[in-house]
């Protein structure tokens, strides 16, 4: 019996020893938690409470790194203060040079005018010499045409007739030489060249002189003349005493 009571007294041992052991470790864990659960909240509590702290520590943060940096501003304004020196600088520039291309536009207005009107003047001597009774030349060759058609001059000098001008520098004869003045208010002009046909030794000066007619406003002859020898003339044309 005594042994049969040990034996139950030592299976409840180990029973009791077994559920001891299985239990223990949830008992602590239980306990352990009971114990650190105020630590935990008081951990979340603390993250709560500091967390603002650390958004506003950020926010401070973000709000000194963004704000106006000293050194940054010099050089803002130092580059503020170049642009507008620039602008200025181009400014004055561009003033110099629209002055200059004003200029230098005037200049060749100035040049191309002068063009115009000494073209425009040559133009009009040329025309005039061609075209005007009043010219020169226009009197030289009337004055041929006539001579070439007087019966006394072509016995003399001979066929075909031809005249010419004084000798130039450079070899040429056409250039007539001729003066102009006024008489009694109306204009007159003579004119001096030579004539030489086909007889040798021949050469006969002709003189010949027009004046304005105030009705027409043309010029017409008054005489031509051709000087064969200083003692004999030949008139081809005298109209004087119909003018006088």
């Amino acid at each position: 019996m005594i042994c049969a009571f040990l034996r139950v007294v030592q299976h409840a041992e180990k029973l009791h020893g077994s559920l001891g052991r299985q239990l223990l470790p949830h008992f602590v864990f239980t306990k352990a938690c009971f114990k650190t659960q105020p630590l935990r909240w008081g951990l979340r509590e603390q993250k709560i409470t500091v967390q603002p702290r650390t958004v506003l520590r950020f926010t401070q943060k973000t709000f000194w790194t963004q704000g106006p940096d000293p050194r940054k501003a010099k050089e803002d304004s130092t580059k503020q203060v170049s642009i507008r020196r620039n602008q200025r600088e181009e400014t004055g520039v561009s003033m110099s040079q629209k002055v200059r291309e004003a200029g230098r536009d005037v200049s060749y207005l100035i040049v191309v005018l002068f063009g115009v009107g000494l073209t425009g003047g040559l133009l009009y001597a040329i025309f005039k010499e061609l075209f005007f009774s009043s010219s020169p030349n226009i009197i030289y060759g009337k004055a041929l045409g006539k001579c070439r058609t007087h019966p006394e001059v072509i016995g003399v000098f001979g066929e075909p007739l031809k005249g010419y001008g004084e000798m130039s520098r450079r070899g040429r004869r056409q250039h007539v030489r001729f003066s102009e003045y006024v008489n009694n208010g109306l204009k007159r002009i003579r004119v001096k060249f030579y004539i030489e046909g086909s007889e040798p030794g021949k050469q006969g000066t002709v003189h010949a002189e027009v004046e304005e007619n105030p009705g027409s406003g043309q010029f017409e002859f008054r005489y031509i003349f051709v000087e064969v020898t200083p003692t004999r003339s030949i008139i081809v044309e005298d109209n004087r005493s119909e003018q006088s």
